[in-house]
């Protein structure tokens, strides 16, 4: 697998990026692929363990070795075929996947795992790049219909699947464009939105329709669902964010994650000011910004203000900092907490942790301040630290908290499904079924709020459950 001895004869090298200076003047990609030659490089570090902890690390559970041998071997479009075997969307986790697979390999015990993720982004990039990708069309029609609700990455890849088994399925998202987290959530200079555009393209090619701007327990009932398709699939995210409950809180100038980075997207999709902020334009530009969250979403935010033009731009985090450095013993193939620095922290912002936020400051309708306490944490709890209280200047709060479940109001409510203890929809990881017959539910509205890559998963073996409760059995891979 791979050149036998390549790990020993070259080291870890990563894709490049652009200076900080040249990617803040626009919301494009920044990653600079390496050469065809350097990949194969990179690939042939792949050593044939003899047990590629890999495929577990990867939520898709991809066959990591098997690519990397044929990327090796420069046999791309083999190793496209492969990659596609067991995830639909390569060119979105390729570019936004943390990379579990890369904490699980082998060579992370030394700090230098293979570069999988660019090697993963580079196949997929080369079959669009030669035409390799084309719609695969189903000979027979099973005159079975499906309804998925929500076209995110787990409506996308449920939708893809059953329509490749020859079912006539229906996609309905509430928004005016297909894509859910993946379209709105995440910026283009993460992942530039042709990307989605293109797959779309495909899918319908493939015999997916997609409704925009119809949701589902709003616009159309979901008891017409019910009466109108053989099964219905609910994959509608998690998208009841955590607020922030402060004295202050209520002011204008504090505002939810998700809302900033949507009208951004929206504007850089072409949309004039009135469409991108119906409710008024939410802008980092001349502001001193302070985000509440330490995560990706928050990171995104970070790069967001920098690009607008913001004073200044601070992001706190209520857990203790992480070590910059795991203990491989404890960890090593598991996901390891660690300090984590983004392209966008790199472009400037003063992180903080232990950080508890507890009194917005201002007037009642601008915001000037933030007051905020430091903690510490003993055997789980949280405790303030006496005296420790200081205020930073704040004309912009943005909320990136998490999400604690899916929204109930509308869809759930008319679908009348159980939900579990998290307040997500109950359904397992077999058959995905609901409390409700011919109702199924998949990615984070079922699992609570996790990585495209898990949304991706959930996606393609919920369609899997669903081809086989219509059909009494299914082809189609879990």
């Amino acid at each position: 697998m791979g050149k036998e001895t390549g790990f020993l004869e070259l080291d870890r090298r990563e894709r490049d990026y652009l200076d900080p200076k040249e990617r803040l003047k626009n919301y494009r990609e920044f990653v600079i692929q390496p050469d065809d030659s350097t990949l194969g490089a990179q690939a042939s570090r792949c050593m044939n363990c003899g047990i590629p902890y890999c495929h577990n690390g990867c939520p898709v559970n991809n066959l990591i070795p098997d690519w990397n041998h044929l990327v090796y071997e420069a046999d791309w479009k083999r190793a496209l075929t492969m990659l596609h075997s067991t995830n639909n969307f390569p060119e979105f986790t390729g570019r936004i996947c943390p990379a579990p697979c890369e904490a699980a390999c082998t060579l992370n015990i030394i700090d230098q795992p293979v570069t999988i993720k660019s090697i993963e982004c580079a196949i997929v990039d080369r079959g669009w790049k030669e035409g390799w990708i084309t719609p695969q069309v189903p000979e027979t029609k099973t005159g079975k219909s499906v309804a998925v609700v929500g076209s995110g990455p787990a409506g996308m890849a449920c939708a893809q699947q059953l329509a490749r088994a020859g079912h006539s399925v229906t996609v309905f998202e509430k928004s005016d464009r297909v894509g859910g987290l993946l379209r709105y959530g995440i910026p283009d200079f993460k992942m530039e939105k042709h990307l989605i555009n293109r797959r779309c393209q495909q899918m319908e090619a493939e015999g997916v329709t997609f409704k925009t701007s119809k949701e589902v327990g709003v616009d159309i009932s979901f008891q017409s669902l019910k009466e109108n398709f053989d099964a219905v699939v609910l994959a509608g995210g998690a998208e009841d964010a955590r607020q922030l409950a402060i004295p202050g809180a209520e002011m204008p100038g504090v505002r939810l994650a998700m809302e900033f980075l949507t009208q951004q997207n929206k504007r850089v999709a072409g949309d004039d000011e009135l469409r991108a902020a119906p409710r008024g334009s939410l802008l980092a530009t001349g502001k001193h910004v302070v985000v509440l969250g330490g995560g990706d979403t928050g990171s995104d935010c970070v790069g967001t203000s920098n690009r607008q033009g913001a004073k200044s731009v601070t992001q706190l985090e209520i857990m203790p900092k992480p070590p910059e450095k795991e203990d491989k013993a404890l960890t090593w193939p598991d996901w390891p907490m660690k300090l984590r620095t983004s392209s966008s922290h790199q472009e400037g912002v003063e992180r903080d942790w232990a950080v508890l936020a507890k009194r917005v400051i201002g007037d009642g309708e601008a915001v000037t301040g933030l007051e905020c306490v430091r903690v510490e944490w003993k055997g789980g709890q949280m405790q303030e630290i006496e005296g420790s209280t200081f205020t930073i200047p704040a004309d912009l709060i943005l909320l990136a908290m998490g999400f604690v479940g899916p929204k109930k109001a509308g869809l759930l409510e008319q679908a009348g499904v159980a939900l579990d203890v998290r307040s997500n929809v109950a359904a397992n990881t077999e058959a995905y079924a609901t409390s409700e017959p011919n109702v199924f539910a998949c990615g984070d509205m079922r699992r609570g709020q996790s990585l495209v890559v898990w949304a991706i998963r959930e996606g393609r073996q919920c369609a899997r459950s669903v081809d086989e409760a219509l059909m009494g059995v299914s082809e189609l891979p879990r």
